[in-house]
């Protein structure tokens, strides 16, 4: 199965319709039994944040991302992968990140957007600049150590 499905990734300024990235992740498909998505948004922090901008590498960061979509096509029986992830200045409320997984049961589904958001949330080369909501300019965002420990529970023995 890992050698039928490509997934599609896709890193955009413009915002995206989940439902729509669903139903054309799934639109025919008799052999699809889960789809599993999770979809990230911009926090206000408690009011302090007018936006967050996201910058990245072109062609570093849709590399590393397929990269991590590879491996999760090789670990859970999957029919259809989606990862979309915005760039530029976002608001809070705005979407963010998405994910869809689709398989022929839940588990694999769960476990794979799971695995995915580990990896994208810790290790996708993108970087975070608060704008605050006073007009000034927050820092860079830093990684935080909660995320990589998420991201490290993936590991294979021997990796």
């Amino acid at each position: 199965m890992a050698g039928a499905v490509l997934p599609a990734i896709r890193i955009q300024r413009e915002d995206f319709d989940v439902a729509a990235e669903i139903a054309g992740l799934t639109k025919g498909r008799a052999d699809v039994g889960a789809v599993v998505t999770f979809s990230g948004l911009c926090r206000d922090e408690q009011g302090a944040l007018s936006a967050l901008e996201l910058e990245h590498y072109p062609g570093m960061a849709e590399a590393e991302i397929g990269r991590i979509a590879a491996q999760a096509l090789e670990r859970w029986p999957l029919q259809g992968l989606t990862v979309i992830h915005r760039h530029g200045k976002i608001a809070p409320g705005e979407n963010i990140v998405l994910v869809v997984a689709a398989s022929s049961h839940r588990q694999a589904a769960f476990e794979a957007a799971n695995f995915l958001m580990d990896y994208l949330k810790s290790r996708a080369p993108f970087w975070k600049k608060e704008h605050l909501a006073d007009g000034t300019q927050g820092g860079w965002v830093e990684a935080k150590e909660a995320d990589d420990e998420a991201a490290d529970r993936w590991k294979k023995s021997g990796e």
